[in-house]
């Protein structure tokens, strides 16, 4: 079958045409996902239509080799969980639960942001934002609080999480899928410390700085919790979906080795057991982020195929650093500012094969790049209040409540928190790795 779609598009372009051409679409692609002035998804898949059209990869490469659909597979699973997981009404138990214990006001606020962190691990930062805003906004009014530092902490400690789990978010899942790691790899990898390790390591730091930030919050907190009805389902669900992928040896399983089977079937289960509310959930859930990632994937292998990524990787190497931990460091910080701006999907699935083939010039192992990378363009989309969804979404809640949303006062909540936790993911990543 793969044979008949490679011939649907000849190749009548040139290897530099190719090349030039190519280049020009990931450059307009690029322009058009950073202003967002179009529907980002209908952006990627226009590029991806227009590379195989032109014949610089044929339709079967780009389907069957570009498209990660374990990756897809995955991402659209746990969105059913995520969905699943809000009806239940657990992450509102438990932060009612947990928040309505503590004494005084930035206790509360500090829990109100781990529980964020523990739910972004599994959910997408935005509907984490959005099922805890309310208490967030009801504990700032009772304690006659600044709902700007509730919401932008609150956001912030939701986008820090997203290496802590390879499902975190699709950067993590992508590299996860490439390099064949397991779900408890993740933590434990090749006899060091793992991603996942490093990256809860770094956000303990970065909890101890929230900690410092609300310091002067002293109130006494008097907050009763609020009876719901609540399903433990979706958390079996999840354990049993997370064991299926640690343990399950997919390596041994031939034609089956597709860690993608895991999402398909936990997003199948889950809307078994949505009953007449399936429909809403397959409605609301982020088909866009789908065809996004579909029209990346394609215009990525697109941009390798014609040796594109190469040429970067040679010019990184040919600068004359030879210092594996110089270039840890300039992968780290670069991506963490990149990523204040950029789209940090495309940006994963270029730099990726980019630190292969770097860390194959330096013959070292190519872990500690891909790791300071993910870290650097996960937590990096703290630096502005456009750099991640749930920042944005945090930003739209106050301005809505008459809140004039000032850099210099999101700086104060976002920065110091999302550097010390970068900084110490560094320093342990230079520690263990290199």
């Amino acid at each position: 079958m793969t044979d008949v779609f490679l011939d649907l598009a000849p190749r009548f372009l040139s290897p530099d045409t190719a090349k030039w051409v190519t280049l020009a679409f990931f450059i307009i692609t690029f322009v058009f996902i950073l202003y967002r002035r179009f529907n980002i998804a209908y952006v990627s898949l226009a590029a991806a239509i227009l590379v195989v059209l032109l014949g610089v990869v044929g339709l079967g490469e780009a389907l069957f080799t570009g498209v990660d659909w374990d990756v897809l597979a995955i991402y659209w699973g746990y969105g059913m969980l995520a969905s699943f997981l809000t009806a239940s009404n657990i992450p509102k138990w438990l932060a009612n639960r947990v928040v309505s214990r503590v004494s005084q006001e930035k206790y509360a606020l500090l829990v109100l942001c781990v529980i964020a962190m523990i739910l972004s691990s599994f959910m997408a930062n935005p509907s984490v934002v959005i099922i805890l805003a309310p208490l967030a906004i009801e504990l700032a009014t009772r304690m006659n609080g600044n709902l700007f530092v509730y919401l932008i902490a609150l956001a912030a400690a939701s986008n820090i999480v997203t290496t802590v789990t390879m499902v975190a978010d699709p950067p993590a899942l992508i590299m996860a899928s490439q390099t064949g790691m397991s779900f408890f790899e993740f933590y434990w990898f090749q006899g060091k410390v793992g991603l996942g390790t490093i990256s809860v390591m770094g956000i303990l730091a970065a909890i101890l700085v929230l900690l410092l930030t609300f310091r002067k919050m002293n109130q006494e907190v008097s907050l009763q919790p609020e009876e719901v009805e609540i399903t433990w389902k979706p958390v079996i669900l999840l354990v049993a979906s997370v064991a299926a992928l640690a343990f399950i040896p997919w390596e041994s399983l031939g034609a089956w080795n597709h860690r993608g089977l895991v999402g398909l079937i936990l997003g199948l289960v889950c809307l078994a057991f949505a009953g007449r509310s399936a429909e809403n959930w397959l409605k609301e859930y982020d088909w866009n982020s789908i065809f996004f990632l579909i029209g990346i994937f394609i215009l990525i292998f697109s941009v390798n195929q014609v040796g594109l990524l190469e040429d970067f990787a040679n010019l990184l190497i040919n600068t004359g650093i030879s210092s594996p931990a110089l270039y840890l460091a300039i992968i780290i910080w670069v991506s963490v500012l990149l990523s204040s701006f950029i789209d940090n999907v495309p940006y994963t699935v270029i730099m990726l094969p980019v630190c292969s083939m770097l860390a194959l010039s330096l013959g070292v192992s190519p872990f500690p790049f891909y790791f300071g990378m993910l870290i650097g363009t996960g937590m990096g989309g703290n630096l502005t209040p456009v750099g991640a969804t749930a920042n944005v979404l945090a930003c739209g809640m106050l301005e809505k409540r008459g809140y004039r949303i000032r850099i210099g006062s999101f700086i104060k909540i976002a920065w110091p928190f999302t550097i010390a936790a970068v900084a110490v993911s560094h320093i342990l990543l230079q520690l263990f790795w290199l």
